[in-house]
């Protein structure tokens, strides 16, 4: 079995001498205990109590920034203001996967949960190393990690003012009606399946996700982007934590 081995520095130790290695085990009087992770998985029904409203920032936008920087000082010179396509605005600022179906950026779940635990008194510097959220998908253009979304979307065009100040509008997909399946492991020695219940209604009903949420770091928000749980479900083997099966400790 391999054993941790420490740099220390001697007593007497001399110029131009190198430090020595005291051994970690129980031979050093020193053991290392390190428990293997112990992650547990269950699957969360939610059901939306507020409109979800998602921006995405398109792809016709970053191919123009694109164009910006590829031309230089050039970029500004003479060039004729496009019409604006709000269908088109519309369209790319939903996150569509490779199979086709939108969805909810998976982050968006986790950094609610972990700004959740504000309102417990709980570290969320151990939050972002024990909560994770399984995506069902990835992004076609940019591979974001998604959590497929239930319901049908429509344009919402509202007005928005752009970090210079000037007032804009926006066509965004809402989704007035939308239900999803969140699939989130946790750190079983940082939480409990109890905990991760009632931080997700927290999450739910405290916090929200998309734009207009309660805890927007622009505002405070519109409400959009709660939601309750409508059912959990205990999943017995997190396949995406499982450690090999059998590992040779003598080798390393």
């Amino acid at each position: 079995m391999p054993v941790a081995t420490k740099s220390t520095k001697s007593k007497s130790r001399t110029n131009g001498s190198e430090p020595t290695l005291e051994r970690l085990g129980p031979s050093g009087g020193q053991e290392v205990l390190i428990q293997p992770p112990r992650f547990e998985s269950a699957q969360f029904r939610i059901v939306g109590i507020a409109p979800y409203c998602q921006a995405r920032f398109s792809q016709k936008a970053m191919q123009a920034i694109r164009e910006q920087h590829e031309a230089g000082q050039r970029a500004r010179k003479g060039k004729a203001r496009e019409p604006r396509n709000f269908e088109e605005d519309y369209k790319q600022a939903m996150h569509v996967s490779t199979e086709g179906w939108v969805g909810i950026p998976a982050s968006a779940f986790r950094n609610a949960l972990i700004s959740a635990c504000r309102l417990v008194g709980f570290k969320m510097t151990l939050a972002k190393l024990s909560l994770f959220v399984a995506p069902d998908g990835f992004d076609a253009v940019d591979g974001t990690p998604l959590v497929k979304i239930e319901g049908e979307p429509e344009m919402s065009v509202m007005p928005v003012r752009n970090a210079t100040g000037v007032l804009d509008l926006r066509a965004r997909p809402m989704w007035r009606q939308w239900a999803a399946n969140l699939v989130i492991s946790w750190d079983s020695d940082q939480f409990s399946l109890t905990d991760v219940v009632n931080l997700l209604s927290r999450t739910g009903l405290q916090v929200g996700i998309g734009e207009g949420r309660p805890d927007s770091r622009e505002s405070h928000g519109l409400g959009w982007g709660l939601f309750s749980i409508e059912s959990a479900t205990k999943i017995s083997s997190p396949s995406a934590f499982a450690l090999p099966p059998d590992i040779d400790e003598s080798t390393g």
